[in-house]
């Protein structure tokens, strides 16, 4: 019988042990290692071209046309000039810089509303270039 009792408090001390081994374990595998081989040199990538539908001429509607002039560009083109246009006139929301502030010319583009965010931009232009 005393080799009973014997056992039990042994088993119970191996118990409590073992958290603080998961822990030692987890510590090491949360430890960095070092890299073994150094990445070899990236190739250049050649350029791309770009996608005619994008490089297509469109003309301006009369509205667009009174801000970006009435020459066919591209829809790229029409978007760097309204920005071209929006930071020249300072119309970029002060507070909230994805807000663009129309003014008079810029009203009839984007539909009479006075203010428009600079994703619906995109919406807005998409529908005075033809």
């Amino acid at each position: 019988m005393a080799t009973k009792k014997a056992k039990k408090p042994a088993k119970k001390a191996a118990k409590k042990a073992a958290p603080k081994k998961a822990a030692k374990k987890a510590a090491k595998k949360a430890a960095p290692k070092k890299a073994a081989k150094k990445a070899a040199p990236k190739k250049a990538k050649a350029k791309r071209k770009p996608n005619a539908a994008f490089m297509k001429a469109l003309t301006p509607s009369a509205d667009l046309a009174a801000v970006i002039g009435s020459k066919a560009v591209p829809r790229t083109e029409a978007v760097k000039k309204i920005w071209v246009y929006i930071k020249a006139n300072k119309l970029q929301d002060s507070k909230n810089k994805r807000m663009i502030n129309a003014d008079a010319k810029l009203k009839p583009v984007f539909g009479g509303k006075g203010q428009v965010s600079m994703f619906d931009m995109a919406k807005h232009l998409s529908k005075h270039l033809k």
